[in-house]
């Protein structure tokens, strides 16, 4: 078979043919005309600027006669704006089109001067006329396949077309391309890989791409806040700085260290973006990032379900005419949860001041460098705090009082013993009976020295079982 042959046209050529019949757009299997104004106004600015349009598609039958296997939309979308009285749309972008234009000296002499032609509600009959001879003399490319009967087109016309399009959010992306890079890189931090319940589909989609930038929308600049994806990817490309995603970057961090298996279903694809703000506003109050969590898992467990706001909504019920990212509702939604991490976070002060007036709170890091490793440095201590949040997961009672604040440090240094000793696991068997049958002590100290020594007796009585 041989390879398809290549011809080029001027436009104008192209259209007159399309109008006679030589090149046909009305094979059975063609598809209707589906395009709308801002690929229309997109195309003819394309043309208008003498940029790239890739070929179309023809098949050949024996008589010589052309159909458009490829193309159809294109042709049709030239043939409105030429002979169709198309007028373009004030949504056009790139709507100031540089051409040359002539003018006649004193003499009769022709010369050309820079000018620009703005092409907001113009048909063709409109254009100046240097634009109109820049329209008629496009080339365009076509590439034909010979030999064609109706059952070979209608098998071109699948293959050429058998193509997935942009979605909203991939095309929306395509107008973030100042920081598209960056927000790629974001997406490969540990809390997008490993932190989140994301599936392959939403990646593929581009819905991930979105929840960074409705992020960085509404924590730095909500006023200017859109339901509209392009919208938000346009503002952004103008107004926002590298600065916003470095501060993005870092919450991630801080939060990779904090989450936990029970935690990822909050941070879907609808709400990631309200629960990444809140975070900011919590990075603010100056505490430890291990309250957030355990406010998080309280309103997965008590609040999301059973407290409304003022109008009477649970915080999933919050929408407007079924959406759920119209400004008001996110805003509503923030409010909410800001009111209850604050309300939250003020009861547990309450709770620590009280317990630190009967008794000196030491740190974490005071008990393990006294009683197991006086060589301890932050970064270790980092580390022991994230295996406590995970271990942590086997009590089922959040208010439990082993989970309290001011049981902190004994609990953090209990779990820096046992991973000294590879001994995690035996760690959260032991927790439940503990937790059931002992009654804490103030002193974190005192608490730590009694709690490893019943550890150290169920991982004696454990050794003599497995022996």
């Amino acid at each position: 078979m041989a390879r398809p042959r290549k011809q080029t046209y001027t436009l104008d050529m192209y259209l007159n043919k399309n109008r006679k019949g030589d090149i046909d757009n009305n094979a059975d299997v063609q598809r209707n005309f589906v395009w709308n104004h801002e690929q229309i106004n997109e195309l003819i600015v394309t043309v208008l600027t003498d940029d790239y349009i890739p070929p179309i598609i023809l098949g050949e039958e024996e008589n010589s006669k052309l159909h458009i296997v490829d193309g159809g939309c294109r042709t049709a979308a030239l043939r409105k704006f030429r002979e169709g009285n198309y007028k373009i749309t004030s949504s056009v972008e790139n709507a100031m089109i540089p051409y040359k234009k002539k003018v006649k000296d004193a003499h009769g002499s022709i010369t050309h001067e820079d000018a620009i032609c703005d092409i907001k509600g113009m048909t063709y009959e409109k254009l100046p006329e240097e634009l109109r001879e820049k329209f008629d003399e496009y080339q365009i490319e076509t590439v034909i396949h010979e030999y064609c009967d109706s059952c070979k087109i209608s098998r071109y016309i699948k293959r050429y077309n058998n193509h997935v399009p942009m979605n909203i959010d991939q095309k929306a992306f395509t107008y973030l391309d100042k920081f598209a890079g960056r927000i790629h890189q974001i997406l490969e931090s540990r809390f997008f890989v490993e932190c989140t319940d994301y599936s392959e589909n939403d990646r593929i989609k581009g819905a991930v791409e979105r929840i960074i930038v409705e992020t960085i929308m509404c924590m730095n600049h909500f006023d200017k806040w859109n339901k509209q994806p392009k919208v938000l990817c346009k503002y952004l490309n103008e107004h926002a700085s590298e600065e916003e995603f470095d501060r993005l970057s870092d919450h991630l961090h801080r939060l990779e260290k904090i989450m936990t298996e029970d935690l990822r279903q909050l941070f879907d694809k609808k709400d990631s973006f309200i629960f990444l703000t809140l975070f900011d506003r919590f990075t603010k109050l100056g505490l430890e990032d291990y309250r957030f969590a355990r406010f998080l898992r309280v309103f997965k467990e008590r609040l999301r379900g059973s407290v409304r706001n003022a109008d009477g909504f649970l915080f999933d019920e919050i929408k407007r005419n079924n959406s759920t990212k119209d400004k008001v509702v996110v805003a509503e939604k923030l409010a909410m949860l800001e009111q209850f991490m604050l309300m939250y976070l003020a009861d547990t002060n309450r709770k620590n001041k009280k317990a630190a007036d009967t008794c000196h709170m030491v740190t974490a890091k005071e008990i393990v460098e006294k009683c197991i490793d006086q060589c301890v440095d932050d970064q270790d201590m980092e580390l022991y705090e994230m295996i406590a949040n995970d271990i942590s997961e086997v009590i089922e009672d959040i208010d439990s009082e082993f989970l309290s604040e001011q049981n902190r440090p004994s609990f953090v240094a209990l779990v820096c013993y046992a991973v000294q000793r590879d001994s995690e696991q035996l760690l959260k068997k032991w927790l439940s009976a503990f937790e059931r049958k002992h009654t804490l002590l103030p002193d974190q100290t005192k608490n730590y020295l009694k709690m490893k020594a019943s550890f150290e007796r169920y991982a004696a009585h454990a050794s003599q079982r497995s022996a």
